[in-house]
């Protein structure tokens, strides 16, 4: 039974983004990047009610509250698949963070393309790190979130990678505070597999704050992350 009902996400996620991200490229052009942002933000939302309907996996949200409404860096925990499309509608507006050779794929990467997120080359670490500073903040001065995932890369249900700096020292440079989050997405939805598990995916949003120290600061997200991850 899950292997059917996750076939069936699959079709529906695959397909129904494919129609997305053309209306996405005949409608983008003409319209301003807000409303791009509210327009393509329904692809996840639909994506996220699907996954729901077919594998049965519920979404907690605890500390919504806490969500600042002014510009801030968003520093995630990154397990999976879940995380990169979910808060594409629960933040607004919202600029992200990825690998550039995503914007090649043809018409949902040149969909996101003109949602003017922040696109690395990963193979050049020094340069992913200035460039994220640099149009970081030119985001954060226009008004918008900033979500970064300080792992660097996606982890292992359970566990917690090291946390980078450079988020936080985006933060510090812009004097935004920093939202942490956590989340357990990787139990229903791991990474690079198919089979999707029924249960509930619980995000936590934690209390901003200012960074003065942006190592120390890491550290901190970094063992709050894993205490909740335990609890």
């Amino acid at each position: 039974m899950i292997i059917l009902r996750s076939a069936f996400f699959y079709f529906g996620y695959i397909s129904s983004g494919v129609l997305a991200s053309l209306m996405a490229c005949l409608i983008g052009p003409f319209i301003s990047l807000d409303n791009r942002l509210k327009l393509f933000s329904l692809w996840p939302k639909f994506s996220n009610w699907f996954l729901h309907m077919t594998c049965n996996i519920k979404v907690e949200v605890v500390g919504k509250e806490n969500i600042p409404t002014a510009p801030c860096v968003i520093v995630s925990n990154h397990q999976g698949q879940w995380e990169t499309f979910y808060m594409q509608y629960l933040f607004h507006p919202l600029c992200t963070l990825l690998k550039r050779e995503l914007l090649y794929i043809p018409f949902w990467g040149w969909a996101m393309k003109m949602l003017n997120p922040i696109a690395i080359n990963r193979n050049k670490p020094k340069e992913a790190i200035l460039q994220t500073l640099e149009e970081g903040s030119n985001r954060l001065k226009k008004g918008m979130f900033v979500l970064l995932f300080p792992e660097g890369t996606r982890v292992e249900a359970g566990r917690v990678g090291k946390y980078a700096r450079s988020s936080f020292e985006l933060a510090k440079r812009n004097r935004v505070k920093v939202l942490p989050l956590c989340h357990n997405s990787g139990n229903c939805w791991p990474a690079h597999r198919f089979l999707k598990v029924p249960g509930t995916i619980t995000l936590i949003i934690g209390e901003p704050f200012y960074v003065e120290d942006s190592k120390e600061s890491a550290d901190l997200v970094m063992k709050w992350t894993e205490n909740n991850l335990r609890s």
